[in-house]
């Protein structure tokens, strides 16, 4: 049975209170499509370094997952970015900045 999945800008909303609660500044980089759009995740940790994160299938579990697409010098990162948006019209980027790396993608309580 395909996993259920809930509107991208109910998502996205629910996971900026999330870190906000956490006390991790976020905010929406780029506003995508409201109900189907991807999203994309980039944690600046404040270095000149970010990471970017996607949700993308996983064929062995047949679930949808976080995972890292890169990591590296914060303009590097920017410029993936801009070329995934210039390609998906309907793309969310939401932008971290958490000196730890911590994103809350793999901690329990956000699918």
């Amino acid at each position: 049975m395909p996993e259920a999945r809930l509107a991208a800008g109910i998502w996205v909303a629910a996971y900026l209170r999330r870190l906000s609660l956490a006390d991790i500044p976020a905010y929406v980089a780029r506003h995508g499509d409201d109900t189907a759009g991807a999203v994309m995740v980039k944690c600046a940790t404040l270095d000149g370094r970010a990471s970017l994160w996607s949700r993308e299938w996983d064929l062995e579990s047949d679930r949808r997952q976080w995972l890292r697409l890169s990591e590296g010098d914060e303009r590097e990162i920017d410029a993936q970015i801009a070329r995934s948006t210039a390609r998906d019209p309907d793309l969310w980027v939401i932008e971290i900045e958490s000196r730890g790396g911590r994103t809350l993608l793999d901690e329990p309580g956000l699918a």
